[in-house]
């Protein structure tokens, strides 16, 4: 029973397949099927807050596990793009996700999807941070969710590309346990939708405590 409702709430997760996948072929967006040449030996510790109408939540981000995706996500950070959009989709016993849509539900335009990094050894566990994406291995742009349990559906397996994660919620759990349990329903001809939308105020870098 378990195994068929995570296949249903990761059927949900594809972030509205169909139309992305067009659009990228209609701008002959593609994103490389080769794995880019980056430096893995980074140790720096990367943090960003977002400050949302439920409160902030600080996310540290693995720059040397997922080094592709977090400088994606950090380009977003560092441009604005993240403020004032929503967490457009909530599945509570699931994930929060956002970082694509604003209160009207329309979506942001966004930069070229990037190289699916799902095989770094991080899993999708409660707390985790990780890319949403379509059908299509190599096609997560701006999309993010954040893990409310162990989801390890969603992880790599052999051949088989996962969701990647990029980092992990280190402070305001609270927030995003808030989030989940807010109301939802239907809205512009999505599922899963607030009621009352969850804004994403601010993201920015911070930085780290002094260990």
């Amino acid at each position: 029973m378990r195994t068929l409702l995570n296949q249903k709430l990761l059927n949900r997760l594809l972030p509205y397949s169909m139309a992305l996948t067009m659009a990228f072929m209609a701008n002959g967006v593609a994103a490389s099927s080769s794995e880019p040449s980056v430096d893995k030996n980074k140790d720096e510790v990367v943090r960003v807050q977002m400050e949302t109408s439920k409160g902030n939540i600080v996310i540290q981000l693995d720059e040397k596990r997922a080094p592709v995706t977090v400088k994606n996500f950090l380009g977003y950070v560092e441009d604005g793009f993240y403020d004032n959009l929503i967490f457009h989709r909530v599945i509570n016993g699931f994930m929060i996700q956002g970082g694509g849509m604003d209160k009207t539900m329309s979506q942001k335009p966004t930069k070229s999807p990037i190289y699916n990094e799902s095989s770094n050894g991080l899993g999708n566990r409660r707390g985790t941070i990780a890319m949403a994406r379509t059908s299509a291995p190599h096609s997560a742009t701006s999309q993010f969710f954040i893990n409310l349990e162990d989801n390890n559906s969603l992880n790599y397996r052999t051949g088989q590309p996962g969701y990647t994660v990029f980092g992990e919620v280190v402070e305001g759990m609270d927030a995003v346990d808030a989030i989940a349990k807010v109301r939802t329903g239907r809205k512009a001809g999505h599922a899963d939708v607030p009621v009352e939308p969850v804004v994403i105020v601010k993201a920015q870098r911070v930085q780290t405590p002094v260990q």
